[in-house]
């Protein structure tokens, strides 16, 4: 996708290290620091969009221009973490009565959310990454809530097929976009209604920033997770907000080596004896391969395996020199970890989910290699 800026037609990157700056001006910074204000001047009647540190902030302002116009939105909310973001966007949307779909096989914290939901008055139902289980359910809800791909298990649906069911339905579509990123997929212009995301992971990139955002089709209902974000206090801080926007200018370098360091991964996980059940969308033969190239641009940073059992798996990641052992994606750096030690995921014990960051393709490839010799005997 390409956007015009200033008369100049410019691609993904060019936005990314551009989007939701001003223009130069002589003498001044090429960015602007953090605001800190908690409270801002204020004559007469409450008037402007800054007037308290919990309504607005400038620094969020340009964050959010920034990720409006990377997910092609018509407005961008931000939020304190990812999890304020899934909670700011169920909580503000689902009503009692109503019926809202979440992913079976997803973030488990937001099932969480879903239970909250259901002790509201909400029907949950919890239905499994898979389009056709998905449309099964579409008819009768009011939100339906696709993880795609899902994490940890990496399986992907139809987002445009079931915006399409669900708005037939009357129903909204929000897609949890943390693992793609915008430059990796655009749920907004495939035809969903949300674009939830964690910062915290590949948005962001250096695993010093908790942040999340949602980003709206329709400026309305922006509006109403504004509202919810002003009420609850989800707010970001803004040195995180700064430091997310700084950030952003290096997505599209990092997202791709991390998906060429990703794919290699892959191949050679793929081709190794003693690896089972290897998924990465970006794998030619991979079950979510064909849908994954038709509506993503980057299959992301995630590949997951599975080793013979427990034990093996953390001799594995005990001999991994330049990958760390925690639990996030997204990073420069790369990092694994047996998915299995965390409730709420139905995987094996031997299931390793593994991130590939920013390293050079041969030396993060040679530290694997090592690392399941030494695992496996």
């Amino acid at each position: 996708m390409k956007h015009s800026r200033g008369g100049t037609v410019t691609s993904e990157g060019t936005r990314a290290i551009h989007a939701g700056h001003p223009p130069g001006r002589p003498g001044g910074p090429f960015a602007d620091g953090p605001v800190f204000a908690s409270t801002f001047h204020m004559s007469g009647d409450p008037d402007g969009p800054y007037q308290y540190g919990r309504f607005a902030n400038p620094t969020w302002t340009a964050l959010e221009t920034a990720l409006a116009d990377l997910e092609g939105a018509a407005a961008a909310v931000s939020f304190g973490s990812g999890m304020a973001a899934v909670s700011g966007a169920l909580l503000a949307l689902a009503q009692p009565g109503h019926t809202v779909v979440l992913p079976a096989d997803g973030y488990p914290a937001t099932r969480t959310v879903g239970a909250h939901l259901a002790d509201r008055g909400v029907t949950v139902r919890h239905v499994r990454t898979d389009t056709a289980a998905l449309a099964a359910t579409v008819p009768d809800a009011d939100l339906v809530w696709l993880e795609t791909p899902s994490n940890p298990g990496l399986d992907v649906c139809d987002i445009p097929a079931i915006a399409e069911l669900a708005h037939r339905h009357g129903a909204l579509v929000a897609v949890d976009n943390t693992l793609a990123t915008p430059l990796g997929q655009l749920p907004l212009v495939l035809g969903a209604d949300l674009s939830v995301a964690s910062g915290t992971k590949a948005l962001t990139g250096h695993s010093d920033v908790l942040l999340g955002y949602v980003a709206s089709a329709d400026p309305a209902l922006g509006d109403r997770i504004r509202a919810w974000r002003t009420m609850t206090g989800g707010i970001p801080g803004p040195m995180e907000a700064w430091l997310a926007h700084r950030s952003l200018a290096t997505l599209h370098l990092r997202v791709d080596r991390q998906t060429q360091n990703a794919t290699a991964l892959a191949e050679l996980l793929s081709a190794h004896p003693g690896v089972a059940d290897v998924r990465y969308p970006g794998l030619p033969g991979d079950a979510a391969y064909a849908l994954a190239s038709r509506q993503m641009r980057r299959p992301g940073c995630i590949v997951v395996f599975t080793l013979p059992d427990a034990d093996t798996a953390q001799r594995f990641l005990a001999a991994l020199d330049l990958v760390a052992e925690a639990t996030s994606f997204g990073g420069v750096h790369s990092i694994a970890e047996r998915r299995g030690r965390w409730p709420g995921d139905d995987i094996p014990a031997g299931f390793v989910r593994f991130s590939a960051g920013c390293e050079d393709t041969p030396d993060l490839l040679a530290d694997v290699t090592q690392a399941l010799a030494k695992a496996l005997g």
